[in-house]
């Protein structure tokens, strides 16, 4: 295995992933607080994105072709990403960042609980136990109280759960469709699905809307880039269940954030939990590398080796 396919490499952009995302919660709650809906934030970041990939595949002379075996399960990725997006940043203008956080991280349970299905993979103590620690810390780190919640909040804050689930397993499965292109067909996916949504919820607004909150929205679309790109560079080299661990760091950031930006105080009680996280998290990886070397690699049916892509290094 090379050092661009390496395991370590994918934990390493999962992690860097999940702070971004950490933050671009945060920022996506203050742009909402000015009138930014999430709908509206989804749909003009595609373009944006759109744009980067288009500029991207010409300096790098990357190919934006898809491969065809692999079309269907590109179609239920954007879809999933796209319900992702929009759920999450339109739940905390409805709950609070810490509530939204605590509902959408039910999704490393669910991935784990459904992996022996879709993934053929043992569900042992040993990860169990992992994901029991990961989500207790999670649990302790944004300690809210449900108390006076808004349904609206906590079913788009589900939804985007179960979103991200589908989105995590079908992404270990896009292998032969390159980085570049496969961010390219994925947004041009997410857009109708957002207009769509957007249009039935009243919430598409014009592009000045972007003004109301000009840093907010900018540091919400700057954080998903990164950590979109990063997410599927991590899922190409680790396991759905391995990914979903490791996005445990996320709400970890946004709490912290949340302290910084929006002066929210931490108690000890989610000092704990962070540390609980940190610890799930270095105990999957110490447990990934005592895996044998020579021990067969589980993938999933009809999965055969192929030469990924990878983006060429560039910093966002």
């Amino acid at each position: 295995m090379t050092r661009s396919s390496s395991p370590t490499d994918g934990l390493l952009f999962a992690l860097a992933s999940a702070s971004l995302y950490g933050l671009n919660i945060v920022y996506a709650r203050m742009a909402s607080f000015a009138g930014a809906s999430g709908s509206a934030i989804v749909v003009y970041r595609v373009f944006l994105m759109l744009a980067l990939i288009g500029i991207v595949a010409a300096v790098a002379r990357r190919s934006l072709a898809m491969a065809r075996e692999e079309r269907g399960k590109l179609v239920l990725l954007g879809i999933s990403s796209a319900l992702q997006g929009i759920g999450y940043l339109s739940s905390v203008a409805f709950i609070p960042v810490a509530v939204a956080a605590v509902v959408f991280y039910t999704y490393p349970i669910i991935i784990v609980l459904a992996s022996p299905f879709v993934e053929r993979t043992p569900l042992t103590r040993t990860l169990v136990a992992i994901v029991a620690v990961a989500t207790l810390g999670v649990g302790l780190v944004v300690g809210p109280a449900f108390s006076d919640l808004d349904w609206r909040g906590l079913a788009l804050a589900f939804g985007a759960s179960i979103a991200t689930a589908v989105q995590f397993f079908t992404a270990a499965r896009c292998t032969k469709t390159g980085v570049v292109a496969k961010v390219f067909w994925l947004q041009l996916i997410i857009l109708p699905t957002a207009i769509l949504i957007g249009l039935t919820a009243g919430q598409l607004a014009p592009p000045s809307v972007l003004a109301l909150a000009p840093f907010a929205v900018t540091m919400t679309i700057a954080g998903y880039v990164g950590g979109f790109v990063l997410q599927f560079l991590a899922l190409g080299r680790i396991s759905a269940v391995a990914a979903g661990i490791v996005y445990c760091f996320e709400p970890v950031v946004a709490a912290l954030s949340s302290a910084l930006i929006l002066n929210e105080s931490l108690a000890p009680m989610q000092i704990a939990g962070g540390a609980l996280v940190l610890a799930a998290i270095m105990a999957n990886v110490l447990l990934d590398q005592r895996r044998p070397k020579d021990a067969p690699e589980r993938r999933p049916r009809n999965w055969k080796p192929v030469l990924r892509e990878t983006m060429p290094e560039t910093k966002n």
